[in-house]
């Protein structure tokens, strides 16, 4: 049972910077599917950034040019650097993982994703 724990969460002004980090555990290497997702109040959850193994990476239109995902495979975490931040990004972040490699690539979709984290809250003040 892969388990995700996420850190890295604070209360920030508008345009500051944080780093998320997802630590990987009971699992060997690293999963090869990554993900962060976020879910504001009274929001449905909605995909952030994914990163695969092969260094593949996407973003949702809204942070593309201020959040980068990036992992640390020796390390076993998972990275979310966020700058220029806005109070729309507001949210419980959470970080998940999806092991298995039949089917197609989970990209976004929250449905697709095995493993989830309890999440790490960033609030952006104006």
């Amino acid at each position: 049972q892969v388990q995700l724990v996420e850190s890295g969460g604070d209360s920030v002004q508008a345009g500051g910077s944080l780093r998320l980090s997802c630590a990987v555990s009971r699992y060997t290497g690293s999963p090869y599917y990554m993900a962060w997702f976020r879910q504001a109040p009274g929001k449905e959850r909605e995909g952030v950034a994914v990163s695969e193994n092969g260094g593949y990476a996407a973003y949702v239109d809204s942070v593309k040019g201020r959040f980068t995902i990036s992992r640390d495979n020796a390390k076993r975490t998972l990275y979310l650097q966020m700058n220029m931040l806005k109070p729309e990004d507001t949210a419980m972040y959470y970080c998940a993982a999806r092991v298995r490699l039949t089917g197609a690539r989970p990209g976004l979709d929250q449905g697709r994703y095995d493993y989830w984290g309890q999440g790490t809250q960033v609030t952006v003040s104006s």
